[in-house]
């Protein structure tokens, strides 16, 4: 269940209008997609959801950059899109933006498939990066707050195998992808953890201010 304070913090967000960013970042599993939908659930028409996941390069351009096998590392993605569609967000001088959405069923990004109008005050968006360095350096201040999502690395890890089964990974190929480039994106997402504005736990609620925030 979703916890009040949470949905609380987010309205106020949406409150100090005419428009807010929320990120939520963490590492592979630990809840992100889950938080941010149920967020946006909660709010109605007052808030949408544009994932950093819309911004995977596509498999034919990971075969031809030698990178496939790591897809969801930094460089798989199209972070200078990201940040173009965030400050285009933020700067609302559009009556509609269309951003793009990732169909994990096809394992491919869809552009122009959300429409996020004018008039809706806050922006939810999720991913692994958005307190990173490198290519998503720029996010950071993009954002008005962002929160970092974190769950027991056993209970992660199990639901990361869990899913890639479910897209049609061999459970073997399912475990050694989950423990191999997934578990090393995941220790890169958490060195940015000090950088969030609150820590979630997507297991018990919140965890409290991040430190040093």
């Amino acid at each position: 269940m979703l916890p009040c304070d949470l949905v609380e913090r987010a309205a106020r967000l949406a409150d100090r209008g005419p428009r807010t960013v929320l990120g939520i970042a963490g590492p592979p599993g630990a809840g992100k997609s889950t938080l941010a939908a149920a967020l946006v659930a909660a709010l109605g028409d007052r808030a949408v959801l544009v994932a950093m996941d819309g911004f995977h390069l596509a498999d034919a351009e990971l075969d031809r950059l030698g990178r496939r096998d790591r897809k969801s590392a930094p460089d798989t993605f199209d972070a200078g899109g990201y940040v173009a569609l965030l400050r285009r967000l933020r700067a609302r001088e559009d009556d509609v933006v269309h951003a793009p959405l990732f169909r994990r069923e096809l394992e491919l990004a869809e552009a122009g498939a959300l429409a996020v109008p004018r008039h809706v005050p806050l922006v939810v968006t999720e991913g692994n990066y958005l307190l990173a360095d490198g290519p998503f350096a720029a996010v950071r201040e993009l954002l008005d707050e962002c929160w970092y999502v974190e769950l027991d690395p056993s209970v992660r890890l199990a639901r990361l195998v869990a899913r890639h089964v479910a897209h049609g990974r061999a459970p073997e190929q399912a475990h050694a992808w989950a423990h191999g480039p997934d578990q090393r994106n995941a220790v890169l997402v958490e060195a940015t953890r000090r950088r969030a504005d609150l820590v979630v736990s997507s297991s018990a609620g919140p965890a409290g201010p991040a430190p040093g925030r």
